[in-house]
């Protein structure tokens, strides 16, 4: 019977390196500031703050998720589209929930509902991940290729952008060209003070492109010389 990675012991996950244990312990570090978040009792400054963790958090690890992830799991198992549908569709509404809360001030009516919703889901997404998609790349591979894939995912992660982009495709290639400069954008962006106001979306991502056709046109310069 398959068992949710949340009731087993690193060691039966595969080890501290494996995909599994790294993905359980984002999702730890990730429910810490939700819960903060949740308990009120920080200044508005913290709670901007908190809040800004908990983004950047989220959207790495889901950037990760989709580009790594969720394609060995479509190829490994049978049920694995039908799975993967699922959490990018959770995926989606976290997106354009914590897209619009930015577009917002924290004292502005709905901003808290809003960030409960945001926070409810994500929650579900990580239960869905650890009772239902997890399992079954676990069920696919052995400890090597475990330990191989969340080397993968650590590697994306750390370079990964960290705000929502609801325009972009949650699947290869698609996403993995966009994220190329939506992260050097989204990392800029995460050096200014805490508070300040997020660009435009359609800008970023306009913007986004022309650094990107600007790094394939260097590139291609660079081969032929």
């Amino acid at each position: 019977m398959t068992r949710s990675i949340a009731e087993q012991s690193i060691q039966e996950l595969g080890g501290e390196a494996s995909v599994l244990a790294r993905q359980r312990r984002d999702h730890a570090e990730l429910d810490r500031p939700m819960n903060l978040y949740e308990s009120g009792s920080e200044t508005q400054d913290e709670q901007r703050r908190i809040l800004k963790q908990i983004v950047q958090l989220t959207f790495s690890h889901a950037f990760a998720e989709e580009v790594v992830l969720w394609p060995a799991l479509r190829r490994l198992a049978p049920d694995g589209q039908e799975l993967t549908a699922q959490v990018e569709e959770e995926h989606q509404e976290i997106n354009n929930l914590v897209a619009e809360m930015e577009r917002m001030e924290p004292q502005d009516a709905g901003h808290d509902q809003l960030a409960g919703r945001a926070f409810a889901l994500i929650r579900q997404d990580i239960r869905d991940e650890e009772d239902l998609l997890l399992p079954r790349l676990q069920e696919a591979l052995d400890r090597a290729r475990l330990r191989k894939l969340g080397s993968a995912w650590e590697t994306v992660r750390r370079t990964a952008p960290t705000h929502p982009h609801p325009a972009v495709s949650r699947r290869p290639p698609g996403n993995a060209v966009a994220g190329v400069p939506l992260s050097a954008l989204d990392r800029a962006r995460d050096l200014l003070p805490v508070g300040t106001r997020a660009p435009n979306s359609r800008r970023l991502v306009l913007a986004g492109c022309a650094v990107l056709a600007t790094w394939l046109v260097v590139t291609a310069v660079r081969r032929r010389h």
